[in-house]
């Protein structure tokens, strides 16, 4: 009998060989063994250590080399393929309807929002460009007493975010609407505004590895700088915040070319697992203030 153990080191060397890029969950062959055995075996991932040595079931161990082929030859991410993606501690529903959730946002909730909302907690929140809803999900989980809109373009996309706000049991205090960014929240105000928008330029859509391909390209192209999103967040958000309302955007690798873009804007950067460079935070006061439009 084939033990977890063997199964992982087994599937790590097949996805080593086949030089695939990761990015959509795990960043190594190592760690998405581990993920496909775990979820094709039942185990948990925390619980992968004390299972090691057992054994695997004849079926267990087809299912995980069924998809470890899958996997090598489609190129798709594993996400696809166990219909599943986890952000911090949560997991989420996917297909290829969505992106695959990923976003250095999730890491700020809440606890690297703590100074902005040291008094009260957000009240209201929006996740913008919420693809599965995963962002507007983890909001909710970190502020419980918040109400929580969340939209985007893609009705495809909403229908993922519908299973999930309900597997999350959310349905009461997150509403999901159909919008071009602001455009169908007309006379809203929230206190913090979230956005994991478009952001990928040009040149880097171009050169995708297949694993990003197989992704809507409409949740990953900026246009030539990857801002052209980001510049119409920029020039409406202040019309929906409240007074002492906070604007929080990822924008991937572009920092340098969003400061030339806007140098009269204080952005602060927040300090993730990647450094400072890829989440800003706004105020109200600093989109009216500093040049946003």
């Amino acid at each position: 009998m084939t033990c977890v153990a063997e199964a992982w080191r087994e599937t790590e060397d097949v996805f080593r060989r086949a030089r695939l890029h990761y990015g959509h969950g795990t960043h190594n062959a190592r760690d998405e063994a581990a993920w496909l055995v775990c979820h094709a075996a039942g185990i948990e991932l925390d619980e992968l250590a004390a299972s090691l040595g057992d054994a695997l079931t004849p079926t267990e161990l087809r299912r995980i080399r069924t998809l470890a082929a899958r996997r090598v030859a489609t190129r798709e991410p594993l996400a696809y393929l166990l219909r599943e993606a986890w952000l911090g501690p949560h997991r989420f529903y996917v297909d290829r309807r969505v992106i695959v959730p990923r976003s250095f946002i999730a890491e700020l909730l809440p606890d690297g929002l703590r100074p902005c909302f040291a008094k009260r907690p957000p009240g209201s929140i929006l996740d913008l460009c919420t693809g599965s809803g995963c962002l507007a999900v983890v909001a909710a989980h970190a502020y419980p007493k918040s109400h929580v809109d969340a939209v985007d373009v893609s009705a495809p996309a909403l229908a993922v975010a519908e299973r999930n706000v309900t597997e999350h049991g959310l349905r009461t205090r997150l509403r999901l609407l159909r919008s071009d960014l602001f455009a169908a929240l007309a006379g809203e105000r929230y206190d913090l505004i979230v956005s994991n928008p478009p952001y990928v330029t040009a040149a880097s859509m171009r050169a995708l590895p297949s694993e990003y391909r197989h992704e809507p390209a409409l949740a990953l192209a900026g246009g030539r700088d990857g801002l052209d999103l980001v510049r119409r967040i920029l020039a409406e958000a202040a019309e929906h915040l409240a007074p002492r309302g906070v604007l929080v955007v990822e924008i991937g690798h572009n920092r340098a070319a969003l400061e030339r873009a806007y140098p009269r804007l204080p952005f602060t950067w927040l300090r993730t697992s990647a450094g400072r460079e890829h989440v800003f935070l706004l105020r109200r006061l600093d989109l009216t203030d500093g040049g946003a439009r």
